[in-house]
């Protein structure tokens, strides 16, 4: 006796497709370090083109972030950007995205993991010139309180305001 068996004459369509992994935000290590300091000079650079960048170094990211605590976005083993910030204060000192990832929702991420730190009002200081920071920012809850002028520029000073 033979077994025959139909064959599906309807056509098959196979999806695939390529999803990264969420983005982390994660407490610094020490072996990020490397990558923070290439990030932190790369990133100054892009988003402040105006500023001589001739003095710039990469152990400026060592005195910047120095007693603060660090947040690192981090993606398929891939180190995207950071936040640190005087918690005493609850004062965001640096937020940084590797520009090639910029725009993809990593500085919200470092932002609401920073805003969710704050135990009262935040502050951050932003140079009047980085105008795409300071929209970024607004766009995210921050408001313009003064401004001020630092040896990088006139900045605005800005808070966030808990809820």
């Amino acid at each position: 006796m033979a077994i025959l068996t139909a064959k599906s004459t309807k056509p098959t369509t196979e999806i695939s497709s390529i999803t990264a992994d969420a983005i982390l935000i994660r407490p610094w290590q020490e072996s990020d370090r490397p990558f923070l300091r290439t990030l932190y000079l790369h990133a100054r650079r892009a988003a402040w083109p105006w500023m001589n960048d001739a003095e710039w170094q990469l152990e400026d990211f060592d005195a910047v972030t120095r007693d603060e605590q660090i947040w690192v976005a981090v993606q398929d083993g891939h180190r995207l950007g950071f936040a640190s910030v005087w918690t005493n204060d609850n004062f965001l000192h640096n937020l940084f995205v590797d520009p090639q990832y910029q725009s993809q929702g990593v500085g919200k991420q470092l932002l609401e993991q920073v805003q969710n730190t704050f135990t009262s009002t935040g502050a951050l200081k932003c140079l009047v010139k980085n105008e795409r920071a300071v929209a970024f920012y607004q766009r995210n809850g921050w408001h313009i309180e003064a401004t001020g002028v630092s040896p990088d520029g006139e900045y605005y000073l800005m808070h966030y305001r808990l809820d």
